[in-house]
């Protein structure tokens, strides 16, 4: 393999779980509404994985596709990064296991925890490996499911999570088509977003401290663009982290990407967390409003608190 190559998204491969779950249906439970839930967060269903939904599982069958959308077979892959806070378990990560159900025998393997980051942490990461050389085909596998730690009688965080997959194959290419990432975090306060451990397993969020920290991000969207040679009008289309549905046109408003389609694939999917981008990626393609090629920015932000993105091409 020859070093300094350029990198590309090659496929993308999606798996939303079978289960949907209303607002009516969390209101059964909490002392919440339809109504009440759509207008803070513009929510109005979630994906909820079954028991045979792992987050393996997901990611596996997310990955299967980002393979076949690719035209690539799993003994093509050079090394698989696992995009996830949700693993089965603190070891073994997700990755190897991914890795092992497709049949990547020969692929390296490991996982990256950038949250709802993680998406775009593990795409610099795997391009930036493309590129000097160290393999030539990377899979990325976003896979969380929430819902396992879903604390079901705390309205505020109930109504947001949930569960699903998305993966990409990065290959080498003669031109690049993934900008430099621009990532950043605010370490000082871990407590924000969290699951504190020792006993208490339940995600455990400052709501209106997220959002106003998620806001403050608007600069550093617009530099995502400058370092990718971009204008923000000439953007195809705007993935945020699909945290919630005010924060996300709220960052795509602060930019001035007139042209630009928005994904809202919260609405239907809710808070996916590393999955949430792909999943939103993928909707904007299956929708036909973005095309192959297309400049698209992607921006992940979250637990730590931490955020990356970077401007690709789709796939």
């Amino acid at each position: 393999m020859s070093p300094l190559n350029g990198a590309r998204m090659l496929g993308l491969g999606v798996y939303r779980p079978a289960r949907v779950v209303t607002n009516d249906e969390i209101a059964q439970r909490v002392d919440t509404s339809d109504e009440w839930v759509r207008s803070r967060t513009g929510i109005a269903t979630r994906r909820i994985a079954d028991e045979e939904e792992t987050t393996v599982a997901m990611g596996a069958a997310a990955a299967e596709k980002a393979l076949a959308a690719a035209g690539l077979t799993a003994d093509t892959i050079d090394l698989v990064i696992g995009a996830t806070c949700t693993s089965p378990s603190q070891i073994p990560g997700a990755g190897p296991q991914i890795a092992h159900r497709i049949g990547a025998g020969q692929a390296g393997a490991f996982d990256i925890n950038g949250a709802c980051a993680g998406f775009s942490y593990a795409v610099s990461t795997a391009a930036d490996m493309v590129r000097a050389g160290s393999v030539r085909h990377v899979l990325v596998v976003a896979t969380e499911r929430l819902s396992d730690y879903t604390d079901w009688d705390d309205r505020g965080t109930c109504i947001l999570l949930a569960d699903g997959a998305g993966a990409t194959v990065i290959g080498a290419a003669e031109t690049d088509e993934i900008g430099p990432a621009v990532w950043g975090h605010d370490g000082s306060r871990p407590e924000v977003i969290r699951v504190p451990g020792y006993g208490d397993n339940m995600f455990r969020m400052e709501g209106q401290a997220v959002f106003r920290w998620a806001i403050s991000l608007v600069p550093t969207v617009r530099q995502i663009c400058e370092r990718a040679g971009v204008a923000p009008d000439e953007l195809a289309g705007i993935v945020p982290h699909q945290a919630n549905l005010r924060i996300v046109e709220a960052l795509a408003a602060g930019i001035g990407a007139t042209n630009a389609a928005v994904a809202r694939d919260v609405v239907d999917s809710g808070n996916t967390s590393a999955a949430s981008i792909p999943l939103g990626l993928a909707r904007l393609l299956d929708t036909g409003v973005i095309r192959r090629g297309d400049p698209v920015l992607l921006f992940g932000f979250g637990a730590g608190l931490t955020y990356c993105g970077q401007v690709v091409r789709c796939p």
